[in-house]
């Protein structure tokens, strides 16, 4: 009986032994991780939420662009400090907007409807090609939506007369927006 004591007190041991051996090791596991491309050692946070901030500090969301990122002669940047962009925003306030994309320099505006005419309905795309104030500087899609039933419409884009006027009321309201930008850096 005494032996059998012995034992099962032996047998707690080993038992708690075996247990903090596998906590240790498990605790290692979670703490410490090697990157498989870097083979860096990193310590693993098992707060969910301390990982989330880390993350987003080390990874910020950038918006409008990095100025201090230096950018190839093919990566054009578009901010809100390009003439162009803030021009065609301005000239086409009234048209309701689906998409920009700054950085693809791109903006899509959705259809619109002249008058109030829900049959008529056009559709603006503008390309941006390089951030300089000259015409080629900026392409103009335009299509135009004809409808005789809620079912039955037909798009076609819109002849090279109608985009080129947006073009040009585009450049002109950038020339102005540039000469006030001069005229606000001399005072």
């Amino acid at each position: 009986m005494i032996f059998f004591k012995k034992l099962e007190n032996l047998s707690y041991f080993f038992i708690i032994f075996a247990l903090t051996l596998l906590l240790s090791s498990c605790s290692s596991l979670f703490k410490e991780k090697k990157d498989p491309v870097t083979e860096k050692k990193e310590i693993w946070e098992p707060n969910s939420d301390a990982r989330a901030r880390k993350h987003a500090d080390e990874n910020p969301v950038i918006i409008f662009g990095d100025k201090n990122k230096k950018t190839s002669s093919q990566d054009s940047e578009f901010g809100t400090s390009n003439v162009l962009w803030r021009a065609t925003l301005k000239s086409l306030d009234f048209l309701p907007l689906i998409n920009s994309d700054y950085r693809g320099g791109i903006i899509i505006y959705d259809w619109y409807s002249v008058d109030n005419n829900p049959k008529e309905q056009i559709k603006i795309s503008v390309q941006f090609l390089s951030n300089e104030l000259k015409s080629d500087s900026i392409k103009i899609t335009a299509h135009k939506r004809t409808c005789k039933t809620v079912e039955g419409c037909s798009s076609s884009t819109i002849d090279q007369n109608f985009a080129s006027s947006i073009k040009d009321s585009i450049i002109n309201s950038a020339r102005t927006l540039k000469v006030e930008e001069a005229k606000n850096q001399k005072k």
